[in-house]
């Protein structure tokens, strides 16, 4: 979709009514949209010159208001696309919510054409990365002490706990910190069950992760995640240490020894220099949490600028929230560079219809109440604003959770669309830098990647500057375009990755984040 501008609005009272004099104050995204979106709370009998319409109810911010007559029954647009069905007849003026709107299926148009990946040959952008002996390379530097199981979680804690209590890490300045990665599974399930390998992939993909010099995995012993199902990694990396607490002689025993070899090793791990290495190297997790009304008109399209340009300077970006694509899945299918990949996504959102039909839900239980607070009513509204992540570019691929990225650009990763387990798959896949657009407000990280918060709107932004790494409302309001803002995450994407540290990290978010997708049966 192409997106109007929005101006700053100007308004008099003019007898008992509010005039609007701009003919912008509502957003409309295409000319064929028979709803627009309010820049601020505008009362009822509010008078809007240029679309010729009166308020009938008062209209929150962010919310839609109906520009024409639509019957019941009737589809109603926005940014030329089905949102949702009229539950009865709408006039122009009327506040367009859940009262009045409801989800329906209907077909969507597919087309697939065989495409290339487009990278420019003359990227000359570069970040100060850590290149590690294997060729990876890392945009932080952390330590991992990883839990196989949740029996080893407690261990894994009072293994971080003391380096922290010790602050003996301040002697080694190249040294981010060390991060523990605990959960509530790792056993009670088949060893051979889909849910197995999607937490066998997770952990593979966090232990090694070129973001953790050294990684400690520890086990129970008796687990169903054996950590033998994980030590193959041993051949590759001599970084990557297993133990199990049964085997070492307990709780204290084990501590003690993981202490040891760590400190044994401070040295060798601060031992690190970033250098300039091509963005080529970068891999961007694109993700959104806490949606509102502006997300897809302003953060998200300008995430999608910034993840195009990353993809075409030879980088990859990963979308994700499988949930939260449906209703405009047909918009990345036509991206596919092959039926065979957009066979892959099809089967999946299969996968999710029966999945959610079995647990008794249904597809559209998305979008959260906060969402539509926020002025989203349907997953159908909402999914469309989410894609604008992905930018334009060609979908190489589908991943399944946590798979490993195999082909640079522009790739789908299946997921829940809850953002701790979404993101935990896309940093496990290879992401090694996030950004999560919020309208709401949400505050999250997800150490070792570093996590960059972009705010939809600026009331939010000026609310929550302390958590907010850059403002997008400035779209909306008219003050820059998309194409700018999309220009600025590129750039703070790449100072990040080089060093710089984003606002969760200054807050201390990510210890607590890690949460691998859980599906099947707990035994």
């Amino acid at each position: 979709f192409k997106q109007k501008t929005a101006y700053e609005i100007s308004a008099c009272l003019v007898g008992s009514e509010m005039c609007i004099r701009d003919r912008n104050n509502l957003i409309v995204l295409n000319q064929n949209d028979n709803v627009g979106v309010s820049q601020f709370i505008i009362p009822e009998k509010t008078k809007i010159e240029g679309h010729e319409i009166s308020t009938v109810d008062p209209i929150p911010f962010g919310h839609k208001v109906c520009l024409k007559t639509i019957k019941k029954g009737d589809p109603i647009i926005k940014y030329d696309q089905i949102i949702g069905f009229a539950l009865d007849d709408i006039k122009p003026g009327q506040h367009v919510h859940s009262h009045n709107l409801e989800f329906r299926e209907f077909k969507r148009d597919f087309k697939v054409t065989d495409k290339k990946h487009v990278v420019d040959e003359k990227a000359d952008t570069f970040f100060n990365g850590i290149l590690r002996d294997n060729g990876q390379v890392a945009t932080r530097n952390y330590i991992g002490i990883v839990s196989t199981v949740n029996c080893s979680a407690t261990v894994t804690k009072m293994i971080v706990e003391k380096i922290k209590y010790s602050n003996i890490l301040k002697d080694y300045p190249n040294i981010d910190g060390i991060v523990p990665i605990t959960h509530s599974t790792g056993c009670g399930m088949n060893t051979e069950s889909e849910g197995m390998q999607m937490f066998q992939r997770t952990i593979d993909g966090f232990k090694n992760h070129p973001n953790f010099s050294h990684v400690f995995v520890i086990g129970l012993g008796c687990e169903c995640a054996q950590i033998s199902l994980f030590d193959e990694s041993v051949k590759k990396h001599n970084r990557i240490h297993f133990l199990t607490i049964q085997d070492e002689g307990g709780t204290k025993k084990i501590v003690d020894k993981v202490l040891s070899q760590i400190k044994n090793l401070l040295t060798e791990a601060n031992n690190v220099k970033r250098s300039s290495q091509s963005v080529g190297h970068l891999t961007l997790a694109l993700q959104c949490g806490g949606s509102d009304g502006y997300s897809g008109i302003t953060a998200n399209p300008a995430l999608g600028i910034a993840a195009d340009l990353l993809v075409k300077k030879g980088g990859s970006s990963i979308l994700s929230e499988t949930p939260e694509i449906y209703g405009a899945e047909h918009l990345l299918i036509n991206r596919a560079n092959s039926q065979e990949t957009a066979d892959k996504l099809i089967k999946r959102l299969e996968w999710w219809k029966h999945y959610t039909s079995i647990n008794n839900s249904s597809m559209d239980n998305n979008p959260a109440p906060g969402n539509k607070r926020g002025g989203l009513t349907t997953i159908l509204e909402k999914s469309l604003g989410a894609v604008a992540k992905g930018g334009n570019s060609i979908l190489q691929d589908v991943l399944q959770y946590a798979e490993p990225l195999k082909n640079k650009g522009f790739n789908f990763m299946d997921s829940p669309g809850y953002d701790p387990v979404s993101v935990t798959g896309q940093v496990a896949s290879g992401a090694n830098v996030i950004c999560f657009t919020t309208g709401r407000g949400s505050c999250f990280g997800c150490k070792p990647v570093p996590s960059l918060k972009l705010s939809t709107n600026s009331a939010m932004y000026e609310k929550m500057s302390e958590d907010m790494d850059i403002n997008c409302g400035t779209i909306a309001e008219g003050k820059e375009k998309v194409e700018e803002v999309g220009q600025n995450i590129f750039e703070l994407v790449v100072n990040t990755a080089s060093g710089n540290k984003s606002k969760s990290e200054i807050n201390g978010y990510g210890d607590e984040e890690f949460n691998p997708w859980q599906v099947g049966v707990v035994m």
